[in-house]
């Protein structure tokens, strides 16, 4: 069972607000990182995008949007991380935000699951050239030449949350498998009526 995140989110402040509207805080554990188990990894191999939280030098929070092909995101290890770096609009914040301080906080939704993990971790941004194992395994086929860096996380806590407030959504490909059948069924019946009328 994961213990590390909250360990790491209860702060003083944070404990301070749940007693004043709560009248009580949870207590803190001494913990070390949480290891990606097998339900993990398998929700992490299914998403097709994220977003990452990383904090400038002057203390703003920045979260950024990361897209690709389902399994981009790839688990390295029990409590790693790792994405190809592809071309953008060239801000390059998050990654001059992690050249001075590592800290990330990536946040996994599937809405048609209902389900959301959160993940905080170091981040460190590794150059392909002097990488090329960790490319090999981190750069979509055909990608090569678009990816500018590497990107590779070591977790430290992750949390589930409770489903009560995900709105239900479901992705193109995911709408397009469940009619499928009925789609599948009209053409039967257009094919038996046309017959019936020949």
């Amino acid at each position: 069972m994961a213990t590390r995140f909250m360990d790491l989110m209860l702060t003083p402040d944070v404990t301070a607000a749940q007693a004043r509207y709560y009248g009580r805080s949870h207590a803190r554990t001494s913990a070390g990182p949480d290891l990606l188990g097998h339900d993990e990894a398998a929700f992490i191999a299914d998403m097709d995008s994220f977003y990452m939280a990383s904090v400038n030098q002057e203390g703003w929070p920045y979260m950024q949007h990361r897209g690709g092909a389902k399994g981009f995101l790839k688990v390295l290890g029990p409590a790693e991380l790792g994405f190809a770096d592809l071309k953008g609009n060239r801000q390059l914040i998050s990654t001059g935000n992690l050249s001075r301080e590592g800290r990330v906080c990536l946040f996994l939704m599937n809405y048609a699951l209902q389900a959301r993990l959160k993940i905080l971790g170091h981040a460190e941004i590794l150059s392909v050239k002097e990488h090329p194992e960790l490319a090999a395994t981190l750069i979509p086929a055909g990608q090569q030449s678009a990816t500018e860096r590497l990107f590779r996380i070591h977790v430290e806590a992750y949390d589930w949350n409770c489903p009560q407030h995900i709105t239900r959504r479901f992705t193109e490909a995911e709408v397009t498998k469940a009619i499928q059948p009925l789609q599948d069924r009209i053409k039967e019946l257009e094919a038996a009526l046309s017959n019936r009328k020949a």
